[in-house]
């Protein structure tokens, strides 16, 4: 059983479209060796919805959804290969539809539900490692879970474009949760519309505080990777991983979409003593660019180069 697919319930974590008990197919998956790495999807998505399904898009193994953003993470994470060791994929569902201002305020309440997921997980199989995956809102969700859970259950966090602020960032990973994951954040000036928007629409916990891209806190355990940078593609190609540069100024989804990405977030999350953060930072930039650096670029201007007249005419 190389995926479950869980729903935030009211009660808490369920499995989706099935009556059986959850703990019941938690243990028949983890029997499987390997890491546990569970992925959480961002807004616009709802368990169960007709077309918004996140199991029968993103989080299926076989999406059914004909969609060009409709990519397997499972799929590509290495789940479904039939490998001994490939571990348990857990797709994450939760009610993302509605509003910015209701998926915000319920991908709290999600974070609740998953954190008596990892509880779960953790009683089940203490040894085994937990890692995440999100997407946009799914940031929140995972933050949301950190105060929840107590150090060491949870290993690697990668935040896909994240969406939500740097103050309840940083009071997340101040838990004990929190001080022992390591998180990295994955962003791209692509995604500038979107945290703007985001920022602009919602109230920061504090006056001046913005979205992740700009204001993560910089600490030991946390890294951002602006996958837009030169530089930053220029330090992933050094290190084995070539990332396609991107191919518009704006985009949501190219932390999943552009080719290359997930070969990374397969190593950094199945193999992370092969790629530790420590060596990782001492070749990235040391500073994001800055907002609208990508959007606002003007066009490469290219002049004709001068004709020399012949000194005989």
């Amino acid at each position: 059983m190389p995926l479950l697919q869980i729903t935030a319930g009211q009660n808490g974590p369920e499995l989706h479209g099935s009556p059986r008990p959850l703990g019941n197919a938690l243990a028949e998956g983890l029997e499987t060796p390997g890491p546990v790495i569970i992925m959480i999807h961002g807004f616009k998505f709802a368990p169960g919805d007709r077309f918004d399904c996140p199991h029968r898009h993103i989080l299926s193994l076989e999406p059914a959804r004909d969609c060009w953003k409709a990519l397997s993470w499972p799929r590509e994470l290495g789940f479904g290969s039939g490998f001994a060791d490939e571990g348990l994929g857990i797709a994450f569902g939760w009610s993302a539809l509605g509003t910015i201002w209701q998926a915000y305020a319920r991908a709290e309440k999600a974070g609740h539900a998953l954190a008596a997921l990892i509880r779960k997980i953790r009683r089940a199989a203490p040894g085994r490692p937990v890692h995440l995956l999100t997407h946009s809102l799914g940031a929140r969700v995972a933050l949301s879970a950190l105060p929840h859970l107590t150090e060491g259950d949870i290993g690697r966090a990668i935040l896909l474009n994240p969406a939500e602020f740097g103050g309840r960032a940083r009071a997340a990973l101040a838990t004990p949760a929190g001080c022992g994951a390591e998180v990295f954040n994955v962003t791209s000036r692509e995604n500038d519309l979107f945290d703007f928007l985001l920022e602009r629409l919602i109230a920061p916990p504090h006056r001046g505080d913005g979205t992740l891209a700009q204001t993560m806190p910089r600490q030991p355990n946390t890294l951002t990777l602006q996958l837009d940078h030169p530089g930053t593609l220029r330090a992933l190609n050094a290190h084995g991983f070539p990332v396609a540069p991107p191919s518009g100024r704006i985009c949501h989804w190219s932390s999943y979409l552009r080719p290359g990405v997930f070969s990374l977030y397969r190593t950094l999350l199945r193999h992370p003593e092969a790629l530790s953060q420590a060596r990782l930072r001492a070749s990235l930039p040391d500073r994001p660019d800055p907002r609208w650096s990508r959007v606002l670029r003007l066009p490469e201007l290219r002049l004709p180069l001068p004709v020399r007249r012949d000194a005989s005419l």
